[in-house]
């Protein structure tokens, strides 16, 4: 849990563990989200396929760091292989729809915005001149001159991200024309080289600030990271378009918010310093 936030009492975390747990609270409180599914037997994901369409993500229940999260799920091959593999880390999955589009965590009170990140899955931008495998070095050398490790890790040229290339007809000698965004990889966790971007407050709407800390005073929480997916982007209301809230985190992990990528990281001093001062029922217990 190092560099986990330590914010919330034991009932507020009992009550937003699991991924069930909040799709029930957003579907209670009118909060956009995605319909979805437990499961034990991959049958049933399978069934949620026929009825609801791709594309899909499967996770489990319970988990953090969006381990033994796959999205998106395109077809049925895809699905069956998640459903099978989800189970290495908890016995009860969640399988639910997937909007293709910008993904964000908020970390929110319910007086405040404190920061905002978007989040990539790894990626290279071609230059004309280089091959991906070129473009993946001086990519990790730039992370590397920024001291992102440990939190952002550098991409890694495993068999995972070569078969992923192949399926984009690439290979890691592959030469992108310049300004071409190749995604090397399709998980935005940070684990395989996703990074963060830190997004300003001020170009958010009002009304998306409010619906974010709404969601953490119906908690009764003293802090969130709110996991939400924008299909055109957090700058707009969203109400005009399609969003979804995926998960809530009791315990989010802020040195990613510390460490960004792209523009500065936000001051989070004085807020730690708040936070802090504050006195918290059963935070050692788990």
């Amino acid at each position: 849990m190092d560099g986990c936030s330590n914010y919330n009492g034991l009932e507020v975390r009992k009550n937003s563990r699991s991924k069930a747990q909040a799709r029930a609270h957003f579907e209670e409180f009118n909060v956009p989200h995605a319909k979805g599914d437990l499961f034990i037997n991959p049958w049933k994901a399978h069934q949620f396929a026929k009825q609801h369409g791709f594309p899909l993500c499967i996770k489990p229940n319970v988990s953090g760091y969006s381990r033994g999260s796959h999205f998106p799920i395109r077809n049925y091959k895809e699905l069956w292989k998640a459903a099978l593999l989800v189970k290495v880390w908890w016995p009860v999955s969640v399988v639910e729809q997937y909007l293709l589009g910008a993904n964000y965590r908020v970390l929110a009170t319910p007086d405040e915005i404190v920061s905002v990140i978007r989040r990539y899955p790894p990626f290279v931008d071609g230059d004309g001149q280089h091959n991906i495998g070129d473009l993946i070095d001086i990519e990790n050398k730039v992370r590397e001159d920024m001291q992102l490790a440990p939190t952002i890790f550098p991409i890694q040229k495993s068999q995972a991200v070569i078969d992923y290339l192949s399926k984009q007809d690439l290979t890691l000698e592959s030469v992108p024309a310049a300004g071409e965004r190749i995604y090397v990889f399709n998980r935005v966790a940070l684990a395989p080289g996703g990074v963060v971007e830190t997004i300003d407050k001020d170009t958010i709407p009002q009304v998306n600030k409010e619906l974010f800390q709404r969601v953490v005073k119906d908690f009764n929480a003293n802090l969130f990271g709110i996991d939400i997916i924008f299909e055109e982007g957090i700058e707009k209301d969203f109400q005009q378009q399609r969003c979804i809230f995926l998960e809530l985190n009791s315990r989010p992990y802020i040195k990613m918010h510390l460490k960004p990528r792209y523009n500065d990281a936000d001051d989070l001093q004085p807020f730690f310093d708040r936070m802090d001062a504050m006195t918290i029922a059963d935070s050692d217990i788990f």
